[in-house]
């Protein structure tokens, strides 16, 4: 028999979305870490190609917009969190199988549907439960998803070591994945939330997807943009930040540690954001990011290739990326929390939203950084990504008034 709601404690619910976020960021990491031996594996030494088909990952998020905001208004976040994370454990040990370019493709697409079926879901699961908290802890689940990333890139790291190849390491990731979802789903909760009774007239009178249609908030219009460019800046770190180690550095596989550092950085930065805003308030914290993000990667870029010692050009690359991780960890939280805070729009429909606008960043970003790097080369790339965080600190002077006034001052 299945727990109730009553019969459980906030804090072991609060658990079980936080285990479940660190499965994500496991899964996302154990494909991120072995990119460049995929890339290897298939023989893909042409910038731009490797850009299209990385591509297909952002294609099949963008897809799985409208369906995301669908299911979970349909179905509910706790049935599609359990759907969405196994399906994205089981694509990953699919692309571990693949065995030609072309079913890699396809399996890349699919875990890219699957990826953002679990953003919706699981982040509705956290706006439910920070709700119910009354008080602001979206960073803390985040920073849970940075756990699992790290975790996922020590192992990384660990089985490119020792040469295993990854379908076993995926087979394992995907292993682990569904046990931890088995233990924790009885603890998953139906959304219930304060606007629950507005959420239902408006799915009555509108299907979901015909909230595209009207105008959405200034609000979600502008943390939209913001996320926009922040996945750019994901997306070249979580995809290219290996290949950068390999092939401008051309460190050895022992000293491949740059997406290492980059999710271990980003981890930290994700569990100081509420002190951070305490401290700050939510706007400057966005800002400072802004900042670290625009310096990081001109010091990854500028630097390379100074010095000659290759001891050197890894510390001071890795002192880049932790930069850049540290300005892009406190992004999304504070995105997801200023919409559940702020937001007039019913929870699923204005994270659909949101991230049909943030999403077409991921659409940009592998074409953008493959095209850059074919015609002339990645520090080149790197340093255009860098522009970015300048423009998110811009964005954030864009918010409406009213609601400025209010994140300004707002911190937990």
């Amino acid at each position: 028999m299945e727990l109730t709601k009553s019969s459980q404690s906030l804090t072991r619910i609060r658990y079980a979305v936080l285990t479940i976020f660190i499965a994500q960021g496991l899964c996302f990491s154990s494909w991120a870490s072995r990119i460049p031996d995929i890339k290897a594996i298939f023989e893909v030494d042409y910038a731009l190609l490797w850009g299209m088909i990385l591509f297909l990952i952002p294609v099949g998020k963008f897809v799985a917009i409208p369906l995301a905001g669908y299911l979970v208004s349909k179905l509910g976040s706790k049935i599609m969190v359990q759907v969405s994370i196994l399906g994205y454990a089981s694509t990953l040990l699919l692309i571990g199988l693949a065995h030609n370019i072309y079913l890699l493709g396809a399996f890349l697409f699919c875990f890219g549907v699957f990826w953002n079926l679990c953003d919706i879901s699981l982040n509705t699961q956290a706006i439910g439960i920070e709700r119910r908290a009354g008080k602001t802890i979206m960073a803390t689940f985040h920073g849970g998803w940075s756990v699992g990333a790290v975790l996922g890139a020590l192992i990384g790291f660990v089985m490119i070591v020792m040469g295993i190849i990854p379908t076993w390491h995926y087979i394992i990731i995907t292993c682990v994945i569904f046990v931890a979802v088995l233990i924790n789903r009885k603890y998953l909760q139906n959304d219930e939330t304060a606007s629950q009774s507005e959420e239902k007239k408006l799915q009555k009178e509108e299907p979901a997807l015909m909230s595209f249609v009207k105008k959405p908030e200034k609000l979600l219009l502008t943390l939209g943009l913001l996320g926009l460019f922040a996945l750019i800046v994901e997306s070249a770190m979580f995809d290219w930040s290996g290949v950068y180690f390999e092939e401008v550095i051309k460190a050895p596989k022992s000293l491949q540690i740059g997406f290492l550092v980059f999710m271990i950085m980003m981890a930290i930065g994700r569990f100081l954001t509420n002190f951070a805003y305490e401290k700050l308030g939510k706007l400057k914290v966005v800002q400072t990011g802004g900042f670290c993000i625009f310096i990081g990667f001109f010091i990854s870029s500028l630097l390379t290739g100074i010095f000659d010692s290759m001891i050197i050009n890894v510390i001071i690359n890795s002192i880049g990326f932790m930069l850049v991780g540290l300005g892009i960890s406190c992004m999304v939280p504070t995105i997801y929390s200023l919409v559940g805070a702020y937001s007039k729009t019913p929870v699923s429909i204005a994270l659909t939203i949101l991230s049909s606008i943030s999403f077409i960043g991921s659409l940009i970003a592998p074409i953008l950084i493959g095209g850059i790097i074919s015609t002339f080369n990645m520090k080149y790339a790197y340093m255009v990504i860098g522009v970015l965080g300048l423009c998110i600190v811009l964005i954030t002077y864009m918010l409406p008034k009213v609601d400025t006034a209010k994140v300004a001052e707002t911190a937990n």
